[in-house]
């Protein structure tokens, strides 16, 4: 039977072990993420294709892609973790507050410090970070820009009193949708907004933000249609109005789509939009003359909607775990025939919505039903993700390090801490004279 000291021995070599794999796993991460391996596997994030192929949960999952992007830039703690010098705890704390010019002395205190030790003083480095940044000054706007993809980007500018404001209201618009019991996620995205972090781009979210977005305008819009002069009910006289007509240059058969302001529409994005909403048929009787309004019709009834929402349980793109803001998609599209029937739909987030009308990705069903996810390039996409079986992981992990050079002995990983009592206040100043900053 081994002794304590073995035990004690055995667990700091796995550990050096594991932190110089994690190294690996880290630079895998992130060239996947750079090459978008990813979004050729149609997940909508990095994270959520961790998430569905390796079995993390998001949070965790966003955390390994953050790090794993923050060590790119930092070649000397990244060297410190495929050493197993540094612990992935230790990175951690440290791609929070490292940058190529104070990488050199936050990796000293690294070194010196425990993993407690360090969290500690990254906090306060921070802390008095955030205390000596001064007020910025801009003046408010809302500016709207067309992007050369055709998405439209909305920048909006607000004191901070203004912006906190709207940011609650977003919170309360996702949390309609999400209900009381929101998940840890949902509540890591907002801690994110509180350390200011609101420009990353929430595409991975369930619900993110920008949903929120949406899901406020569709509220307001058909709580005060009633208001003003005109007539209408909910959100009738706010409909977004797509003119379709015959291309003048293309095939008899191909229709053009455009919004009110002439903005184009793609014909993916009309198949899109037609799948799941209000429609009002207009026909035009010529140039000039009245337009002919038929009655509104709804592509997919409620009690239908019901029984896919019961069927389907969220997004069916395998891997996705969105479970609101989810659409109605037609497998064959009505406009070529296809039936509005629970064999014809299934349901789909909004990312994957986008994917399969203006992304390329297709879905059909096999001859047993079972729905068959195929990408742009036709290849098709498991509906469960293979598992490369490891037979004896600790051997595996030896012969991995003896491969590579790596002596990760018990002591690889030890911190250099003295046992003196830190100094945390001279710690917080050094590196804050090592950024170039004076503290408070």
């Amino acid at each position: 039977m081994s002794t304590v000291e073995e035990l004690g021995e055995e667990i700091a070599g796995l550990s050096a072990h594991l932190d110089a794999a994690a190294h690996r796993l880290l630079t895998c991460i992130r060239e996947f993420d750079e090459q978008s391996g990813w979004y050729v596997q149609g997940a909508v994030s990095c994270a959520d294709w961790l998430a569905w192929r390796v079995g993390l949960d998001l949070v965790t999952a966003r955390e390994k892609v953050r790090v794993a992007r923050a060590l790119g830039k930092l070649p000397a703690i990244d060297e410190g973790l495929r050493t197993a010098r540094l612990s992935y705890a230790k990175v951690r704390a440290l791609t929070r507050v490292a940058t190529p010019e104070n990488e050199a002395a936050v990796l000293e205190l690294a070194l010196h410090a425990t993993g407690a030790q360090l969290e500690r003083i990254c906090r306060g480095y921070r802390s008095a970070q955030t205390a000596g940044d001064g007020p910025v000054r801009d003046e408010r706007c809302l500016r709207r820009r067309l992007l050369a993809s055709g998405m439209v980007k909305l920048e909006i500018v607000l004191a901070p009193d203004e912006a906190e404001l709207v940011l609650r209201a977003l919170d309360h618009a996702r949390k309609e949708q999400v209900g009381a019991d929101d998940s840890a996620e949902a509540r890591t995205q907002e801690t994110a907004g509180a350390a200011g972090e609101d420009d990353v781009c929430e595409s991975s979210a369930m619900p993110s933000r920008v949903d929120g977005v949406i899901a406020l305008a569709e509220s307001f819009l058909a709580g005060k249609s009633g208001q003003g002069s005109g007539s209408g009910s909910g959100g009738d006289r706010y409909q977004v109005m797509v003119h379709v007509e015959q291309e003048m240059l293309a095939p008899d058969g191909t229709l053009g789509a455009t919004l009110d302001d002439h903005t184009h529409v793609s014909p993916e994005s009309l198949r899109r939009i037609a799948c799941d909403c209000g429609l009002v048929v207009g026909v035009a009787a010529g140039q000039g003359e009245s337009l002919n309004l038929g009655r509104k019709t709804r592509s997919i009834p409620p009690a239908l909607r019901r029984a896919l929402q019961a069927r389907d349980r969220g997004c069916a793109f395998p891997g996705c775990c969105h479970s609101r803001f989810l659409h109605g998609h037609h497998i064959r599209h009505w406009l070529h025939g296809g039936e509005t029937s629970m064999g014809n739909l299934v349901l789909l987030c909004t990312a994957h919505h986008h994917r399969v009308h203006e992304g390329g990705w297709k879905i059909s069903r096999s001859t047993t039903g079972e729905l068959v996810f195929t990408s742009p390039t036709n290849e098709v996409l498991p509906s469960q993700p293979s598992r490369q079986r490891i037979e004896d992981a600790l051997t595996w992990l030896g012969e991995w390090a003896a491969e590579r050079g790596l002596d990760l002995g018990p002591d690889a990983n030890e911190p250099l801490w003295d046992g003196t009592r830190p100094d945390y206040d001279y710690a917080v100043s050094a590196l804050l004279a090592a950024q170039g900053a004076q503290p408070g």
